[in-house]
């Protein structure tokens, strides 16, 4: 007898974990929030890691697929100085796929590929311990029961009461997000500053960073320090006055990075918010988590990358069978809590030495980290 396994968010962790059980004829019923897999922007590109995302794909079967729609030459990295000094232009190598870059649109449709995602099931609370199970309600009075519920519904997740209490904290570091649109016919001199994959230029407890996603659009993002409310005063969704303040913010850089900030379009808010490093909680029989919802990090190139690795570990774990699940489950958490919290130390360092009083600190991490 199959056991019955839902998991809440369709997202890259959760699509992993539905694929992989699926390529194994494992039956999952994938609960989504939103109303459709277009119903909001899927946000920027992802850099995937050879031996953290790109595995999980091949544990999937899909390695073949995402390497026929990455982009190589998105790991191109140029870093500024604040008065347009180039300090640093990396280029990878063309058979370099050590962290190729795709769009989350493109990967969210590869990894839904023949997947039946319930979209609308919006999860409010999940109950475990019942006589039938984990009861599931739903936020249009429903209920359903499961044997496991696995939780990848992201930093606020509903299922991550059912283990633990602990909620997120801010980090004192906030972004804001634009974008250019056709940025090679549009904005020509933006895309020779950009490159093939991102500039970034870092101050006094300030940085900006432009991202290529494919098909000429480009992210930019505005990351400083501030207190959560810093905008009380400012109207969000006035893209002239956040405008308007992000330039005094970053007052006396070089023209050129800022035409950046002058020419984007909408202003998105997105105030940096993490999980102790080492999160862990008293296992709970018939719950568990998966990225976001168990190990929230600073946005640092791990956390999509770990989510999607956890995915195709627990779902190849269950597959495996037979055994007892709850042990499959416990096992499964256990080594999740070692290296997540391995990689939630280095990016909670990383952020501290990317945005900081001195940005010195930020050049030697990308010396550091950078192939040579």
């Amino acid at each position: 007898m199959r056991h019955r396994i839902a998991v809440v968010g369709g997202g890259p962790a959760g699509l992993t974990f539905a694929r992989v059980l699926h390529r194994h004829g494992y039956p999952v019923a994938i609960l989504e929030r939103d109303p459709g897999p277009d119903a909001r922007p899927p946000g920027g590109t992802l850099d995937l890691h050879e031996g953290l995302g790109q595995r999980a794909l091949d544990k999937a079967g899909l390695l073949a697929e995402f390497q026929a729609l990455s982009r190589p030459e998105g790991q191109a990295m140029r870093i500024l100085d604040t008065d347009g000094t180039v300090l640093r232009d990396w280029q990878p190598r063309p058979d370099d796929r050590a962290n190729p870059e795709i769009d989350r649109g493109q990967l969210r449709d590869l990894l839904l590929g023949p997947l039946d995602v319930r979209w609308g099931q919006g999860v409010t609370q999940v109950v475990p311990g019942t006589r039938d199970g984990v009861l599931v309600h739903f936020d249009d009075g429903r209920q359903e029961t499961f044997d496991l519920v696995v939780g990848a519904d992201g930093a606020w997740s509903r299922i991550r009461p059912a283990v633990s209490p602990v909620t997120p904290h801010y980090t004192g570091v906030t972004t804001v997000e634009t974008s250019l649109d056709d940025v090679d016919t549009r904005h020509p001199d933006l895309a020779r500053l950009i490159g093939d994959g991102s500039v970034a230029v870092y101050g006094v407890n300030r940085k900006l960073v432009a991202q290529r996603n494919s098909g000429g659009h480009v992210k930019v993002y505005a990351q400083f320090r501030a207190p959560l409310d810093w905008h009380s005063d400012l109207d969000l969704a006035d893209a002239e006055a956040v405008r308007a303040s992000l330039l005094a913010l970053f007052d006396g850089w070089a023209a050129p990075v800022l035409d950046l900030l002058q020419r984007g379009t909408a202003f998105v808010h997105r105030p940096l918010h993490v999980l102790p490093v080492s999160h862990t909680w008293t296992h709970v029989p018939g719950v568990t988590l998966l990225g976001d919802a168990a190990h929230l990090m600073p946005p640092l190139g791990a956390g999509a990358n770990l989510a999607m690795l956890e995915g195709a570990e627990l779902a190849e774990s269950i597959a495996a069978g037979p055994g007892d699940l709850d042990d499959t489950v416990r096992a499964f958490e256990e080594q999740m809590w070692v290296r997540a919290g391995r990689w939630a130390k280095i990016t909670t360092a990383g952020l501290e030495r990317l945005v900081s009083p001195d940005p010195a600190a930020a050049l030697a991490l990308f010396d550091q980290v950078q192939p040579s």
